[in-house]
């Protein structure tokens, strides 16, 4: 996929002494900065509270009363 990035100025010549500096391409290195930015923000994170919670203990389990629910009126499928 191609896609146009517009910099300014200053950026640009930011951009183009580091691919000198590194030995890499501008495209190279606008990729990395884009590939980690992703990795950081793309996924949407769970808070650490969120993913160490095992559940109320004295709460019964939503499948317990589940043959005490009305089936659907209509199929939504049909």
């Amino acid at each position: 996929m191609n896609f146009n990035v517009y910099l300014d100025d200053f950026m640009g010549r930011q951009l183009v002494t580091a691919a000198e500096r590194t030995g890499e391409t501008k495209n190279a290195l606008i990729r990395k900065a884009v590939s980690e930015w992703l990795a950081r923000h793309g996924q949407p994170q769970w808070p650490d509270e969120v993913l160490s919670f095992n559940g109320i203990a004295e709460m019964p389990p939503f499948e317990s009363s589940r043959d005490r629910l009305n089936p659907p009126a209509v199929d939504p499928l049909a």
